[in-house]
């Protein structure tokens, strides 16, 4: 995993440990999936003591199993070597790119999949996900009380393994020292008074920002939010391709110290901020403006070990995952009895009330919403 480092406490340290959550994860290639790699993939997992990978059909070491997941999978090598004493499986990993970029080499490759299971299908891509059929039905005997809730599906494609909400965060150290108050709505963000504060990201390049764009649409509807946005450019919002120069270059909350004090981001991001012993976060999420990210893992249709992949869902669920969640992906455990960290506790509470939009809309309009959204914004 790429990191950076800072002095312990400091807000520095803070906000790399935020960027190295929801950033991309270098990995190593590895032998054995050469015919199998992507433009842009990238893999993690070797066999015993360095030796060749056993193959799917339960050869040597008891056989692979390939994940394919999103670039910001975090759960590395520890993961890996425990899901592999647990099951005498060798796991590895490809990752082609962020989450649109995942559901799309899936779609491509349903033919001859590049893998057994999948992590990372978030409810914006979801509903693609099984009308293109790239998922075989699996029901997880582990699946956590309650965590049927949030099911993109009625025959099992997906499995719910961890959540988030998708925010404007702000800096309230800003706000206080220029005598302003804080913003709380959607529509306060289009008053006079917070012009040229917000940043936002493209949501037609980040994950975050497409999940801002269905905020709107869930707030203002189909036929409101194209709107909401003309006032919002109108009023001075900055768009930036990616999280990372949104959160970190621009936002002034962060180690940046950017020039606004507005910024999407997650509702799990204030924590980061937190210096070590305070009791007080210096940037909050806004529990108003927010839409609830839901990512699922599943068994590709076609595995070449489909169990191997039922077992690599299974363990997605397990306890010991679901309490690493919050620290290695910096997302919500679906499994609502796992402990939290303290600060996440005490500073990143999920919305009470997010806004929704019905994953089969999403997949319907998805790409006409981003394109009007290009017009309008960007021109």
């Amino acid at each position: 995993m790429t990191t950076t480092t800072g002095a312990p406490g400091t807000r520095a340290s803070a906000a790399a440990r935020t960027v190295t959550a929801r950033t991309a994860v270098a990995r190593t290639a590895v032998a054995g999936l050469a015919g199998l790699v992507l433009a842009g993939c990238s893999t993690v997992g070797t066999g015993s003591a360095g030796e060749p990978d056993g193959g799917s059909d339960g050869t040597a070491d008891g056989g692979t199993v390939t994940l394919v997941t999103h670039d910001s999978f975090g759960l590395g090598e520890e993961f890996v070597t425990a899901f592999e004493e647990r099951t005498g499986l060798t796991l590895e990993v490809v990752q082609p790119g962020d989450g649109g970029a995942l559901v799309n080499q899936l779609v491509l490759t349903k033919d001859s999949p590049i893998g057994d299971a999948v992590y990372g299908i978030d409810n914006s891509f979801a509903s693609r996900a099984i009308t293109e059929g790239v998922l075989a039905p699996y029901t997880s005997p582990e699946l956590p009380a309650g965590a049927e809730q949030y099911a993109a599906d009625d025959e099992g494609l997906l499995t719910p393994v961890d959540l988030g909400d998708v925010c404007v965060n702000v800096d309230h150290e800003w706000f206080a020292e220029q005598g302003v108050a804080e913003p709380t709505t959607l529509t306060d963000l289009t008053d006079p008074a917070y012009r040229d504060l917000l940043v936002v990201t493209n949501p037609a390049t980040s994950s975050p920002g497409l999940s801002f764009l269905l905020a709107t649409v869930g707030a203002f509807g189909e036929d409101g939010w194209q709107q909401y946005w003309a006032d919002l450019r109108d009023n001075g919002v900055k768009v930036v391709d990616g999280w990372s120069d949104a959160y970190s270059v621009d936002f002034s909350g962060s180690a940046g110290e950017g020039a606004r004090p507005l910024v999407v981001s997650y509702a799990s991001s204030p924590p980061a901020e937190v210096a070590e012993g305070a009791d007080e976060s210096p940037t909050g999420a806004l529990l108003d403006t927010c839409f609830r990210q839901v990512e699922y893992a599943g068994v590709l249709a076609g595995a070449d070990n489909p169990e191997g992949a039922q077992q690599l869902v299974d363990y997605l669920l397990s306890p010991e995952v679901q309490a690493q969640v919050p620290d290695a992906m910096y997302m919500y455990p679906v499994d609502g009895s796992v402990a939290l960290p303290q600060s996440w506790e005490q500073f990143a509470p999920l919305a009470p009330e997010p806004f929704t939009v019905a994953p089969e809309t999403i997949d319907a309009h998805r790409d006409e919403w981003i394109r009007t959204w290009t017009d309008t914004v960007i021109g």
